[in-house]
């Protein structure tokens, strides 16, 4: 690297369920490597997008959103997020724009009250909203917490991303570049595409439905004799019931899904997919850690 005031650092995005921290992620990467849905809790792991320039290198972690816990799963989402603020150089603390803080926006900010790193207040999806209504919410989060800088965006149309790429800049190390210019992700891409099949289950399914839900991709390195890239995932459900709701009357709902996640994963990919999808009932998943660490998420976020 011979830029010697190259930047270079790690950033954490937390905040509660919904705020748009995936919409935003997508954005800064513009590639969709986290999945957005209207339906809250969507992100469980902590996703990790690459930002690169000629100036900087950026990595994100985009956390699950922090609220209170009501099984294992809950419990993982939590701790993963609030882990997250032990590993970064700056913090990014999500909420909506025009929203007073509730109990877990306060919940958050003792949690970043410990933290060594800048905190920004982002306030997001001032597209929906009069500028005149943040003003009491920029005073009430002033009282609440001594932030490094408040920048209001809107992750879905992208007013002030520049602005927030080139404050949080000036806040972070002099370092190297960690990932090649094209990375936009640490994530293997089985991953991704078990979350573009998840997504499109989201977007599809009954409100019932969403939180019972796991995919595991078994194997996406075999070829077809079409050439295609043979790709193979279990979709699992919690009760005996959902089965049947995401399979769908004849098989349409999960023809549905498969043809939705399938054009979604050969944008990611580059090349043409046969997806095959089964669904499959394990009870009370979401309260296993043994199926919980085979699904990919890590055991060490279940610890005190």
């Amino acid at each position: 690297m011979d830029n010697k005031d190259y930047k270079s650092g790690f950033v954490a995005i937390i905040g509660r369920p919904n705020v748009g921290k995936s919409t935003f992620m997508n954005r800064i990467i513009k590639e969709q490597i986290a999945i957005t849905s209207p339906k809250a809790q969507t992100t469980r792991n902590k996703i990790q997008g690459i930002y690169t320039d000629n100036e900087r290198q950026i990595i994100f972690l985009d956390t699950p959103g922090i609220h209170k816990p009501h099984n294992d799963l809950d419990q993982y989402m939590d701790k993963a997020a609030i882990s997250a603020l032990k590993e970064v150089d700056a913090v990014l603390f999500m909420t909506e724009a025009g929203e007073q803080a509730g109990p877990g926006d306060k919940f958050i900010i003792e949690e970043l009250k410990k933290v060594k790193a800048p905190v920004f207040l982002v306030l997001n999806k001032i597209d929906l909203i009069n500028p005149d209504e943040m003003a009491p919410q920029i005073d009430e989060y002033k009282d609440l917490m001594d932030f490094a800088e408040i920048i209001p965006i809107s992750a879905t149309n992208g007013n002030n991303i520049d602005d927030l790429i080139d404050t949080l800049t000036k806040h972070l190390p002099v370092g190297p570049q960690y990932y090649a210019d094209d990375q936009i992700t640490d994530h293997p891409e089985y991953f991704i595409v078990g979350e573009l099949i998840r997504e499109k289950i989201l977007e599809d399914t009954r409100d019932e439905i969403p939180h019972s839900i796991a995919v595991v991709v078994e194997s996406m390195n075999q070829r077809s004799e079409t050439g295609k890239l043979q790709i193979e995932a279990n979709i699992y459900v919690e009760r005996d019931s959902q089965k049947p709701i995401v399979i769908g009357r004849g098989g349409s709902m999960l023809k549905n899904i498969g043809i939705g996640s399938r054009i979604k994963i050969e944008h990611l990919l580059g090349e043409k997919v046969n997806l095959k999808l089964w669904v499959r009932v394990k009870k009370n998943w979401r309260d296993d850690k043994a199926f919980l660490a085979s699904a990919g998420y890590s055991l060490k976020d279940f610890k005190d």
